[in-house]
């Protein structure tokens, strides 16, 4: 048994990280579940507008609307071809 246990590797803690990931998904969902109704239909418009002045993907495009106390604050990261 010695020799076996030699070449196993020691066990992630599996649950663990399954917690974790269950926990980014479900606040990922939250996040998503409470942003506005007009928020995709306002990326797709500000990707249009930015798609005449510079050649980006959707993916290079985040918006995001974090509310603070009594406001709501628009985030919005465009990642830049060089």
């Amino acid at each position: 048994m010695g020799l076996l246990s030699f070449f196993k590797e020691d066990p992630k803690p599996t649950a663990s990280i399954a917690k974790e990931r269950l926990q980014v998904l479900v606040a990922h969902e939250r996040n998503q579940r409470n942003a506005p109704d007009y928020l995709p239909a306002m990326q797709r418009e500000i990707m249009a507008v930015i798609s005449k002045y510079v050649n980006v993907d959707d993916e290079d495009i985040q918006v995001q609307i974090e509310n603070q106390d009594t406001l709501s604050v628009l985030e919005l990261n465009i990642t830049l071809p060089n």
